[in-house]
């Protein structure tokens, strides 16, 4: 989908559809104009379908050729004032999917920044790019569609004052960038599993490094030992797949040093602790906070945040295999702490354990980790909210905020010191699942607490918003690319 921004009259500008986004005091007399060149029938239309401009409304009436444009869609968002970014970038997507079903090719938008005062109109446009583009996706690469008829929204134009041409076009392109890197960890999780290895992760990495400022190191079984990562070793025992260690560092400069950890279990059956099979269906997301490292990486050379990024991925499946790891087994971690295994489907955090390990020799600035680590989180706070857990408070807040302008939603769950007993073990330094059924995503949120020294971390549990069980308002079935936003706009603070 192209993007681009124009000083072109509402009623010249020659495309499919035209929109126009009106509020429930204002819609008669914002579309008053364009109702005289529609003789009148606008109105009456709009009256007839009960229109009020409530948020969500939506109409859809052909100009007959009185306009440029063959159709005019009038989009309600609700009172004056009330409209917010995330509301926004779900009209978008109505609007984009309405477009694309109806077999629209080019869309004009036209922005009245007096619509939403609360709202930059160059904010609006970064959230319509959101919305138009994360509505309208779809994976079908393995659909037998016929390409040639299969309907796409192709050109988009925002109609703009002249003075805001500039700013609004800067708008777009950043849109579209951070835009980019959600699809690609889309693309990366809804494939195959059987294609999605931990090699394919590791060429793809590769490939990123081929871009200006980036570097990738993949390390195989032989330097993971070496480096002494027995957890990480334990969790790989029952696949023919080989691990891949992948590391990718950004060079932008500044001051600030971040790592970004992402959980790489390419596909989890749990081990011999074996999952049931309604359970296992969809465990190709197991890799949604890799997916995410790696959208991240795939468009920081154009964004060009003035920090230095490392991306740490322990990519490997999780196996029943007959080398597979035991329930009772002990595994040693990279900073020499013993863990007593008890759950094989307990394994990303084993993962976790030595990345975490690693990156804290790296001497960050921050740590942050990804992981569809907890079922427990899901059930704490739904399907759409990821858990945050902090050591350092000011690191939290300022994940928190980028994940509010960003429209991801996170929310913060406490780091219970009373909870640690609960993952001690009598035989080990830790046990990898806690002795008692409840706080899961804390127990396993403090368990990674011990792998990351003194240095600010924060852990996101995005066992629930990294893949939908069914269609949204913004992301459809399947992957969601869930963090690549908040990071890149975390990164882009800083």
């Amino acid at each position: 989908m192209k993007f681009k921004a124009k000083t072109a009259s509402w009623d010249k500008i020659e495309v499919d559809a035209l929109a126009v986004l009106v509020t429930e005091e204002d819609y008669q007399t914002v579309t008053s104009r364009m109702n005289i060149k529609l003789d009148g029938q606008l109105h009456n239309f709009l009256a007839n379908e009960g229109f009020s401009g409530k948020e969500g409304q939506f109409i859809a009436f052909p100009s007959g050729g009185r306009l440029a444009a063959k159709i005019v869609y009038v989009l309600g968002v609700g009172k004056k004032g009330d409209l917010t970014l995330s509301g926004l970038r779900k009209l978008a997507a109505t609007l984009g999917k309405k477009a694309k079903s109806s077999g629209k090719k080019t869309l004009a938008i036209d922005l009245v920044s007096e619509l939403t005062p609360k709202i930059a109109i160059s904010d609006s446009a970064r959230v319509l790019v959101e919305g138009l583009e994360l509505g309208t996706y779809r994976y079908e690469k393995y659909k037998t569609v016929d390409q040639e008829n299969k309907n796409e929204l192709t050109d988009v134009w925002f109609l703009v004052p002249p003075a805001k041409l500039q700013h609004i076009t800067n708008a777009i392109t950043n849109s579209q960038i951070g835009v980019a890197g959600t699809l690609f960890a889309r693309d990366l999780i809804n494939e195959s599993p059987t294609i999605t290895t931990p090699t394919y992760l590791a060429n793809a990495a590769m490939t990123l490094g081929r871009q200006k400022n980036i570097k990738v190191e993949i390390m195989d079984e032989k330097d993971v030992r070496k480096l002494g990562m027995g957890a990480y070793l334990a969790v790989t025992r029952g696949s023919a797949e080989p691990l891949k260690f992948i590391k990718l560092v950004y060079s932008g400069g500044g001051k600030k040093k971040i790592v970004l950890a992402g959980k790489g279990i390419t596909f989890d059956t749990g081990g011999l602790s074996l999952k049931d099979a309604k359970n296992m269906e969809t465990m190709k997301l197991d890799m949604s906070g890799a997916a995410t490292v790696l959208g991240v990486f795939s468009i920081l050379s154009q964004l060009k945040p003035a920090v230095t990024v490392i991306g740490l991925i322990a990519a490997c499946e999780n196996m029943p295999g007959s080398r597979a790891t035991k329930p009772g087994d002990i595994a040693v971690a990279m900073n020499g702490k013993s863990i007593e295994i008890l759950n094989t489907d307990a394994e990303g955090r084993l993962t976790l354990a030595d990345m975490l390990s690693y990156a804290v020799n790296e001497k960050p600035d921050y740590i942050i980790d990804l992981a569809t680590l907890t079922g427990a989180c899901m059930v704490a706070l739904g399907e759409e909210v990821a858990g945050l857990f902090t050591n350092n408070e000011k690191l939290g807040d300022l994940i928190t905020q980028a994940a509010a302008e960003s429209g991801e939603k996170v929310w913060q769950l406490p780091l219970e010191i009373e909870y640690r007993e609960t993952i001690k073990s009598h035989i080990a330094d830790l046990r990898n699942v806690a002795t008692s059924r409840y706080g899961g995503a804390i127990t396993a949120a403090l368990f990674l607490e011990e792998f990351v020294s003194n240095i600010p971390w924060v852990h996101m549990d995005i066992a629930g918003p990294a893949f939908e069980e069914k269609d949204t308002a913004v992301n459809p079935k399947g992957g969601v690319g869930f963090g690549v936003r908040t990071l890149i706009t975390f990164l882009e603070n800083l």
